[in-house]
């Protein structure tokens, strides 16, 4: 993707998304491009900066290193750096946790991440079925190989929400607002608006906080991040 396409792309999804608007806040570039020179990328979305398209760049779906090199780069360079992350992160998805976390921590890099629910397994009881769990097959790809783990944990929030009187959603993104700057959420119900407007309000204790993680064990890699490195092999265009 050179300059021209992605000044195209970016207008364009501006227009498309709010039409009355004529400059986005945040700009999130949605996944490592292993076909273009990262070089390429970050000049694109710098001149996107500087021609009032976005005030600011982020990006989703990287590893920490991919994160650095870009934005050494652009520090180098005079450019805009990357200064959100939107990662697979949630209760039982805590492989961000390794290097990503810590690095953004440092960097002083916003933590915005998407799937705060798990596609509502944190939500409801283990085993509890809904229209969405049976036909969401990406749903299912990201989280059916390992449910039988989740299980216990989804287990605990329920128990922590029982004790508190009040919602699972509650309690799980109570837990990662502890984490993160802000979880990008989707919601199909009252429910869930609900819950997560208790949840910036609920804090758990360390003692809730560490019975919610005791249980957690390495995951693999899912969802578009399991994914992407078929397209580095040039399986996926």
């Amino acid at each position: 993707m050179n300059y021209k396409q992605m000044r195209s792309v970016v207008r364009g999804k501006i227009i498309f998304f709010i039409p009355y608007l004529t400059q986005a806040d945040l700009y999130i570039y949605h996944m490592w491009d292993y076909h273009t020179p990262m070089e390429d990328i970050i000049e694109g979305l710098n001149n996107a900066v500087k021609a009032g398209k976005t005030r600011y760049v982020g990006i989703s779906n990287c590893y920490a290193w991919q994160l650095a090199k870009a934005n050494f780069y652009a520090r180098e360079k005079g450019f805009a750096e990357f200064i959100s992350v939107q990662g697979h992160y949630n209760l039982i998805a805590r492989e961000e946790e390794r290097e990503m976390i810590p690095f953004c921590e440092d960097q002083g890099i916003a933590l915005t991440p998407y799937s705060p629910l798990a596609s509502g397994r944190l939500c409801r009881p283990a085993g509890e079925t809904t229209k969405r769990l049976e036909l969401d097959a990406y749903a299912r790809f990201k989280y059916d190989k390992s449910q039988d783990a989740d299980a216990s944990i989804i287990e605990r929030v329920k128990e922590l929400a029982e004790s508190k009187n009040g919602l699972m959603t509650e309690i799980s993104l109570a837990w990662l607002l502890r984490k993160v700057t802000a979880p990008v959420m989707g919601v199909t119900k009252k429910s869930n608006i609900d819950g997560a407007v208790k949840a910036v309000e609920l804090e758990l204790t360390q003692e809730e906080t560490d019975y919610l993680e005791e249980l957690y064990i390495p995951h693999a890699l899912a969802g578009v991040m399991a994914q992407n490195g078929k397209q580095k092999a040039g399986d996926v265009v």
